[in-house]
């Protein structure tokens, strides 16, 4: 390889390795601080970056944002409720795992700063159609997998027959993200495990007879 191949490779690795780093600081601020409390030139800092490395990979902050929820919202979303609950046969067990999976990414920050995802979603759905139609894009793609998940185990005979699986879905989705936003609100674990034990004996109604015991 020539030696312009050898530098146009490591450009583009450099150029790459900047996006993640934004995306990566950028997230981190958000979650802590909202969107609308990111500054950009406080991320530059932070990111050890220049205004010409932003501008360069996004046109605006708005464009920033929205790469934070397809490229890391969504990836989160889908590690913990696509990849992981897929990996269970039983998926009333493969839920509660993948929720004890996403609280265990959260760790600490839980009680503290809650869902990034959520508290995305209830800063800027109503402030601008773009966030608003990525974020409820998240929430379908949860919504699609656990209802994919149910059914599968209504395949299994360990879910009812008679089980309304993207109903279902949809509620135990508002349980775990109702249990995070209460564990928030009132920086208590207990509080937090409290519900989730509750949305544990919902899922546990979802079992078809013949799999109890």
């Amino acid at each position: 390889m020539s030696a312009a191949g050898v530098s146009e490779r490591q450009s583009d690795r450099d150029g790459a390795a900047t996006r993640t780093r934004l995306l990566d600081v950028a997230f981190a601020e958000i979650y802590e601080h909202g969107y609308q409390g990111l500054r950009v030139d406080t991320l530059l800092a932070k990111a050890g970056l220049t205004k010409g490395a932003f501008y360069h990979h996004f046109e605006s902050k708005t464009a920033l944002g929205l790469a934070v929820i397809d490229e890391l919202l969504a990836g989160l979303a889908d590690l913990v409720w696509g990849q992981h609950l897929a990996q269970f046969e039983d998926p009333i067990e493969g839920i509660k795992a993948s929720a004890a999976f996403a609280l265990g990414l959260l760790g600490p920050r839980t009680t503290t700063l809650g869902c990034p995802i959520n508290n995305l979603a209830q800063e800027m759905s109503g402030l601008d159609p773009a966030f608003q139609q990525r974020l409820a894009a998240v929430f379908q793609g949860i919504i699609d997998n656990i209802a994919a998940a149910l059914d599968r185990g209504k395949t299994g005979g360990v879910v009812r027959g008679d089980v309304d699986t993207r109903a279902a879905a949809t509620f135990i989705l508002a349980a775990v993200e109702g249990a995070i936003g209460i564990a928030k609100g009132t920086r208590s674990e207990t509080a937090l495990q409290s519900a989730l034990a509750e949305a544990h004996r919902y899922l546990e109604t979802l079992r078809a007879a013949s799999a109890e015991g």
